[in-house]
């Protein structure tokens, strides 16, 4: 220990063998460093301890303007008011700041006791504990809960806009409740297909898996199965891409239901992918069904398509309404599918 002044540190009730070598073994182990500060000349005295947290060279005294410039520039003026404030503490007082010992970050938590209580010969005593460990065990408890607000609210916003569209969509609370029921559980399908992978892949699903396990309901609705065909490029798709292409398939599908080839039991349909560059093109192709016609109004359905691809995927929409059936293509930039 560096110029530390020593103290007794027998008492009344205290065990003698706990001398001064066995404390300082206590300390280590606490991962405790100490450190004195004389109000009078504003210099500190630190054990070897501090010296190694710190990332300085030993030396008998430092001044605290030594220490401040290893303090993080955004906690300097708070740490330098605090430690100026302590003599008005009444009792232990504590705060904590980060230091930057070259190129790393550590959290340090200064301790001792203000209004003079303690203080020898204008000295006042305290601990240095590295709490960088706990610190960033906040910091990622916090960003957890920041992230599940934030899903939680996107939750509820898209199922208010689902609300929304279906009820001015259907007629009757029956075809309102039915809807509604089908598009929550696309929504499902797609989470249920992201979510196992977590764990070994990061959050990240297959391109023709994802459309293959939405699409899967509306291959059994004719008179053959199969008449469903995916045929799309290996390609990752990550959590929040999937939510927002569930939403887009979901209501092509329902639309290719209720007015295109898969209104009719021998209907076609074709979802192909390629890649064009940084942007990926997702083609929709019906066949056999009735003649497409140009709607002369944009329904609900088809704003939130646009909605989604627009403000999800940084995409766009656009649709060929040939004598053969409809056509729609889907661009997006490559790099947001993997969001």
């Amino acid at each position: 220990m560096k110029s530390w002044d020593t103290v007794d540190a027998a008492g009344p009730g205290i065990d003698p063998r706990w001398n001064e070598q066995r404390l300082r073994h206590a300390i280590v182990a606490a991962g405790v460093a100490l450190w004195s500060w004389n109000v009078e000349n504003d210099r500190l005295t630190m054990d070897e301890y501090a010296f190694a947290m710190w990332g300085v060279p030993q030396c008998d005294i430092v001044c605290f303007e030594d220490l401040s410039a290893h303090i993080h520039p955004a906690d300097r003026d708070r740490v330098r008011a605090a430690f100026a404030a302590t003599r008005a503490v009444h009792g232990p007082f504590e705060i904590d700041f980060r230091i930057l010992v070259g190129e790393l970050v550590r959290w340090i938590s200064a301790r001792g006791k203000g209004e003079d209580e303690g203080i020898v010969g204008r000295t006042m005593f305290g601990i240095f504990i590295d709490v960088t460990g706990r610190k960033q065990a906040e910091e990622a408890n916090e960003l957890l809960a920041g992230e599940m607000s934030h899903r939680v609210k996107n939750l509820l916003a898209i199922a208010r806009g689902l609300t929304e569209i279906t009820s001015r969509s259907t007629d009757t609370a029956k075809e309102m409740a039915r809807d509604l029921t089908l598009r929550l559980t696309a929504l499902g399908r797609a989470h249920d297909l992201v979510r196992p992978l977590q764990r070994t892949q990061g959050r990240v699903a297959l391109l023709g898996d994802l459309l293959s396990v939405l699409l899967a309901p509306y291959d059994d609705v004719g008179a053959f199965s199969g008449r469903v065909r995916v045929s799309v490029p290996r390609m990752g798709v990550g959590e929040g891409a999937a939510t927002a292409l569930a939403m887009v398939v979901h209501e092509l599908a329902t639309n290719s239901l209720k007015y295109g080839a898969l209104s009719v039991a021998t209907g076609l349909l074709d979802v192909s992918s390629n890649s064009q560059g940084d942007e990926v093109v997702i083609t929709w192709t019906e066949s056999g069904g009735p003649p497409a016609n140009f709607p002369t109004e944009t329904g609900y359905g088809a704003k939130l398509v646009e909605r989604m691809l627009a403000g999800q995927l940084g995409g766009s929409i656009e649709r060929d309404w040939s004598p053969g059936g409809l056509i729609v293509r889907l661009r997006m930039p490559a790099k947001s599918l993997a969001v």
